[in-house]
């Protein structure tokens, strides 16, 4: 019997779907060893041409016009509108997946994004294909573009998101709410005192992370002037990502500011970072909420992306694990505050309320059965 060929099909646009691709398909790798995984960058240059190009100017708008990013998400969150905005980007993509199927032939795709699920959803239909479909959500709430026939699996982050599915009349069957899959290995990390030492912290000062994904958003530059106004010594650890201007304004800063800063670019640190802070000051994306959620470590959250990264931001601070900062509001004394009434050890505590670590294992659990029970296996 010919092993399983499983399709992973993400997009990086963010950070997020690409480490949920990566948690799922360590997993399934585990779950069904013999089977030959795939994972495709569905917004990688040399998968589309056209693709990359919609990512780049996804890209600038967010960085001139992030307002109009949000009323696109509003206009495609509506049942007819929002089927309009998915049948049109289903359409124009779906070419690419009848060329990576062709070339992969798999025996059952997993989407960790809304672009190739639609193009993938469009060919089953298409052709009349029994194709297993497994969708894995990488949201706080539910969204239109998100839903699409011919998929088999849903996996969602909440109950709530679960039911309102089933409310749209999506099959139960058909519906898991696992949470957000991210890396196992966020469970076996070394203790936060062991982690200083490793970076050559200090031990028992207040300990402070700034990042904003692989491409060092969020405003970082303007979030550490804040903290310089800051009277007690904090260590302050930077991940700039691939941003190499970033890199260079905080080499700048760490020369004259009174804080210990640490500054790191593009690294596979990061998670050992996490568990080493006291608090995490970034975006609210949804990978990094989880991976947070998961280490127990509290956020300071700013400069949501209009759309999903607010609604995350409202699941983060609504279950009592983050503080929003919103605009107008200083982040210094939010920091300060955070700090001096020992608020951080509740935040701990609630953000570990709402980890669910084992999600990637129950995910790929659940596809594994169906791809067994759907060959006959």
């Amino acid at each position: 019997m010919k092993a399983d060929r499983i399709l992973i099909l993400t997009a990086s646009i963010g950070s997020g779907h690409i480490k949920a691709a990566e948690a799922v398909a360590k997993e399934m790798q585990r779950q069904l060893p013999e089977a030959v995984l795939t994972t495709v960058d569905f917004m990688a240059r040399d998968t589309a041409w056209l693709h990359w190009l919609m990512k780049k100017i996804y890209l600038v708008m967010l960085a001139f016009v992030p307002n109009l990013y949000d009323v696109f998400y509003k206009v495609s969150g509506g049942a007819a509108s929002g089927s309009l905005v998915q049948s049109a980007f289903a359409a124009v993509m779906q070419p690419v997946v009848k060329r990576l199927i062709r070339r992969y032939e798999p025996t059952a795709i997993i989407c960790t994004h809304p672009f190739p699920e639609g193009a993938v959803s469009l060919w089953k239909r298409r052709q009349h294909s029994q194709l297993p479909l497994a969708v894995v959500m990488t949201d706080y709430s539910l969204h239109q573009i998100w839903l699409y026939p011919q998929v088999d699996q849903y996996f969602m982050a909440t109950a709530a998101m679960q039911a309102e599915m089933t409310a749209c009349g999506f099959a139960a069957e058909t519906l898991q709410a696992t949470g957000i899959p991210v890396d196992s290995n966020l469970r076996s990390l070394p203790p936060k005192a062991e982690l200083r030492q490793r970076f050559s912290l200090p031990l028992e000062q207040p300990t402070v992370l700034l990042m904003g994904g692989g491409l060092g958003l969020g405003g970082i530059q303007a979030t550490l002037q804040a903290l310089e106004k800051l009277p007690q010594q904090l260590t302050l650890l930077v991940i700039a990502g691939r941003n190499a201007r970033l890199l260079n304004e905080v080499r700048a800063f760490a020369r004259t500011s009174h804080h210990l800063v640490k500054l790191w670019g593009y690294t596979d640190k990061a998670h050992e970072l996490m568990r080493a802070a006291d608090l995490l000051i970034t975006k609210p994306g949804a990978l990094t909420i989880s991976e947070a959620f998961v280490l127990g470590l509290p956020m300071l959250l700013h400069d949501p992306i209009p759309g999903p990264e607010t609604e995350n931001a409202v699941y983060a601070t609504r279950h009592g694990a983050a503080v929003w900062l919103h605009p107008g509001e200083k982040l210094a004394p939010a920091v300060q505050e955070l700090f001096a009434e020992g608020c951080l050890q509740a935040m701990s505590e609630r953000a570990l309320a709402c980890a669910r670590p084992e999600a990637a294992q129950k995910i790929a659990c659940a596809i594994a059965a169906f791809i067994q029970a759907d060959s006959g296996q």
